[in-house]
């Protein structure tokens, strides 16, 4: 997202630990927000625990209202999840939920980019979906993106008016949970067998048909699995 908007001759400045800055205790924000215009919150929370994530979440994002006020921010835009107030036994998504919660809240102008999962996280989410050597996974569809073309969405939505509302994106494939996977493994050389197990829990939650995919028109990705997969070959 930083190399996007510095082609378009923007200014971005990068706030994260390395720089100096902690949203969840509050250090460094009212320095680095002073003369923005707009915040790009893509904050993720340290551990994944869902009293943790729910109060990472929480305490940042009063932290992060807070110092935008005080700078004169005129645009949030707050990078969320496809489903994340759909899936109420999913710690992380009830966590993502209090996040957008308090950026409503707030007072600063808002957009909020809900975006399915990433294809970076493919290998991960087999890895925790894995019992006794075999991927187990709901029927629910399916819809990744990849996380070049989420930075890309979030550029063009920070230069432009704030929504005051929830835009969302997704890849440009669906299909259900466990045959995407399944492809995925297939195409990495992966030999573990994926069975579709209607139990199976993502983040906790129950995967029913439309929990992780967007329920009405969507902004879509250009790249499907194979081209995504072929990139990163070639990098």
């Amino acid at each position: 997202m930083v190399r996007n908007l510095q082609a378009a001759g923007h200014e971005p400045v990068v706030a994260a630990l390395e720089t100096g800055v902690n949203i969840f205790t509050g250090e460094g924000l009212s320095a680095v927000m002073r003369g923005a215009d707009a915040v790009v919150d893509v904050s993720n929370a340290p551990s994944f625990e869902p009293k943790a994530v729910w109060e990472f979440f929480e305490t940042s994002g009063k932290n992060i209202a807070r110092a935008e006020a005080q700078a004169g921010v005129r645009h949030h835009v707050l990078l969320s999840i496809v489903g994340s107030d759909r899936m109420p036994e999913n710690g992380y998504f009830n966590a993502k939920g209090v996040q957008e919660g308090v950026a409503m809240r707030g007072g600063i102008p808002l957009s909020i980019v809900r975006s399915t999962q990433f294809f970076e996280f493919l290998g991960a989410i087999a890895d925790g979906s894995t019992v006794d050597g075999v991927v187990r996974l709901s029927g629910g569809m399916f819809q990744p993106i990849a996380a070049d073309e989420v930075a890309s969405a979030l550029a063009d939505v920070v230069v432009g008016s704030p929504i005051h509302g929830t835009v969302e994106i997704a890849g440009p494939e669906r299909q259900p949970f466990d045959v995407y996977i399944r492809r995925y493994l297939q195409a990495a050389g992966d030999p573990r067998p994926v069975e579709r197990d209607p139990n199976a829990r993502y983040f906790g939650g129950t995967v029913l048909v439309d929990s992780l995919v967007p329920l009405a028109q969507a902004r879509l990705g250009e790249l499907n699995l194979e081209a995504w997969l072929n990139r990163r070959l070639a990098a």
